[in-house]
């Protein structure tokens, strides 16, 4: 996986992606490196995407044209993959953060990472999962709006009771619907503590992580409704969590049941 010093470039989708998740989304890339390419593709002559055009200049995303040149072919894709090819030809990237929720992005993926190249995908929870497992890790939007706020548009303040007003008007907000910890993730979970665990039955946690992410690319804590790895392996109930040491804390993991072996003599 990449690092915070890594060059990463970042490929946006706009028939598939919506301004709303911009904030969470660069905040997320911020954790994995330094995004020094930041575009966004589309047919900026259509009216679906003028909710982009307002956030474009404030984030430092750049726009490509690419015209519908045939009804129901989709242009922009290969626009995207065109892009991307060239991008990774020039060597200068650790990874590629591709934004979409189409399959059609799924060989693209397996391509780059074929160059040794970590690729991070981000998409709907509907995105089809060939081009999730094509991605070293992937990212549900939801997640990423869970995260963060997207900042409201400046406009004149207004009297208490208008807004009051509005607020009773105004449904109530649907959380994003998270899969529950069910069998089929305790059975990774347990197979990534297994497998990383050394002759006593530990496991350091960061381990466990990286071998979770390597079974199932959208294996995330978040998506199961938890801020963190630790949080949920607490939650599992079939493991035990040993902390040590200072700044940072080394955190260890057990199953449950499993003896100490025993010390000789």
């Amino acid at each position: 996986m990449a690092g915070t010093s890594d060059t990463l470039a970042l490929l946006i989708d706009g028939d598939n992606a919506s301004p709303k998740i911009v904030s969470g989304l660069l905040a997320e890339i911020a954790t994995y490196g330094t995004a020094s390419v930041r575009r966004i593709y589309g047919d900026w002559t259509k009216p679906n995407l003028n909710g982009w055009k307002e956030c474009l200049l404030e984030r430092s995303i750049q726009p490509v044209q690419q015209f519908a040149y045939t009804t129901g072919k989709n242009a922009t894709d290969g626009a995207m993959i065109i892009d991307a090819m060239d991008l990774l030809y020039t060597g200068r990237f650790s990874a590629f953060c591709i934004v979409s929720s189409d399959s059609d992005f799924a060989r693209l993926a397996s391509r780059i990472r074929e160059q040794g190249v970590t690729v991070y995908g981000f998409g709907e929870r509907k995105t089809p999962r060939p081009f999730i497992t094509a991605c070293d890790k992937f990212v549900y939007f939801d997640v990423l709006n869970a995260n963060s706020v997207e900042p409201e548009a400046r406009q004149d303040p207004q009297p208490a009771a208008v807004v009051k007003a509005k607020e009773v008007k105004a449904s109530p907000a649907k959380a994003p619907v998270k899969p529950k910890l069910d069998a089929a993730a305790l059975k990774m979970l347990e197979n990534a503590v297994t497998a990383s665990a050394d002759e006593d039955g530990r496991a350091n946690l960061a381990r466990v992580g990286a071998h979770l992410a390597k079974q199932s690319s959208d294996f995330d804590a978040r998506n199961y409704g938890f801020a963190r790895l630790t949080d949920l392996v607490e939650a599992s109930g079939i493991i035990d969590i040993e902390r040590s040491g200072h700044s940072p804390k080394i955190v260890t993991v057990r199953m449950k049941g499993k003896a100490r072996p025993k010390p000789n003599g």
